[in-house]
């Protein structure tokens, strides 16, 4: 009976997780309207700060504050900060030759590494705008974008407003499809959490909207910053929401070794986030136990349920014939990632294989990340994921 219960329990929790809780929540989501209490005129919309760290962000830098300045958003009304993380390359001769040209540039230039939290942090201290968007490098603005993501704080009730992040740089030899597919994922089921209770798990860093007032420190050595803040706004009991038509774009990342590095960094980060708000699932905040538990908590958990899960059926595959095809059929999944490397050496690309690999890779970075946290942080400074391999 025990055997049994460590492997159905971590099986339907995945299946939960992955399949049912989107599905449960487009049902929710069924007929609700978005926030409707919004700007309808540009002049109207108050003043707005732009903050970004960068370190060594020379090949795209210039686009992305042209993306900025060059938006349909007055820029009598518009502020870009933007602090170097002691950059190496041409990344400060570019922002000082900007800021030169253009009066709503100020940048700020560090000599030692600090990491990004650190240097929002500060950026945020400086800014004196009451609404902050808060932005990366290689994330590039649609025209539209600053007004799709202020307009919803006409809304007193809205602290934290996120883009739609659109994946460019695709590519069939890399992991970029299954990555893309996977955010395409995340951005409508983050929509329909915002529509049914005004809540959204974590933006995506790229690019979001918060109200200074409500923007929190992050601590120091923690990883995934963006999640820290939206969290903040939540347990203050305001809503975070996803706007779908606030587009920017970025580059995918098409290297499954940059893409592991990067989620198992993502990954440490997570479970500081679990350490930290998991008192406040119980709480009383109308659906913060289910969006968390449900979205995030359960997939941080997804590599010892799937460990459980074979471990048991294992035990089980002794005396029953049935666990014992169930043990080969995950012997086989766990297997696919290798088949999908050899594969990819006489360039041959199974997209279904692809998806499969990205899943394994997803939970083992969850499962490195783990005891990464375990160990101990001991730095949060950061390295730009190489784009477009």
């Amino acid at each position: 009976m025990t055997a049994l219960f460590f492997f159905w329990i971590p099986v339907a929790a995945i299946v939960y997780s992955y399949m049912l809780y989107p599905v449960l929540l487009r049902i929710l989501a069924a007929g609700k309207q978005p926030n409707q209490d919004v700007y309808s005129k540009i002049s109207h919309l108050p003043p707005v700060a732009v903050l970004m760290a960068v370190h060594n962000e020379q090949e795209v830098l210039k686009d992305k504050i042209y993306s900025v300045v060059n938006s349909d958003f007055p820029r009598e009304k518009l502020r870009l900060l933007i602090g170097s993380d002691a950059s190496t390359d041409n990344t400060n001769n570019i922002l000082r030759e900007l800021s030169a040209t253009m009066d709503c540039v100020s940048c700020f230039f560090y000599r030692e590494r600090r990491g990004k939290a650190a240097i929002i942090n500060e950026m945020a201290g400086i800014a004196r705008e009451d609404i902050l968007i808060i932005t990366d490098a290689n994330a590039m603005f649609e025209k539209d974008l600053i007004f799709q993501l202020i307009k919803h704080f006409r809304n007193e009730e809205i602290g934290l407003v996120d883009s739609n992040m659109v994946q460019k740089g695709l590519r069939s030899s890399g992991i970029s499809l299954p990555e893309n597919a996977y955010i395409s994922r995340e951005v409508r089921i983050k929509y329909h959490e915002s529509l049914v209770w005004g809540i959204m798990m974590g933006p995506f860093g790229g690019c979001y909207a918060i109200r200074k007032k409500l923007y929190y420190n992050v601590p120091d050595l923690f990883l995934v910053d963006d999640f820290f803040i939206s969290m903040k706004v939540l347990t203050g009991r305001y809503k975070v929401i996803t706007e779908p038509r606030a587009i920017v774009y970025e580059d995918v990342s098409s290297s499954l070794a940059e893409e592991f590095k990067r989620k198992v960094r993502i990954a440490a980060g997570n479970f500081q986030n679990l350490g930290y708000f998991f008192s406040h699932v119980f709480s009383g905040i109308p659906g913060f136990a289910q969006s968390f538990l449900s979205h995030k908590v359960l997939r941080w958990l997804g590599p010892f349920f799937i460990v459980s899960a074979f471990l048991s059926s294992l035990w089980l595959g002794v005396e029953n014939s049935f666990y014992r095809y169930l043990l080969l059929i995950q012997i086989s999944i766990l297997g696919i990632p290798l088949i999908d490397y050899l594969l990819g050496k006489i360039k041959t690309h199974v997209l279904i294989l692809r998806f499969i690999t990205h899943f394994i890779s997803m939970n083992f970075a969850l499962l490195v990340g783990f005891f990464k946290y375990i160990k101990g942080i001991k730095s949060n400074v950061w390295q730009p994921t190489r784009r477009n391999q």
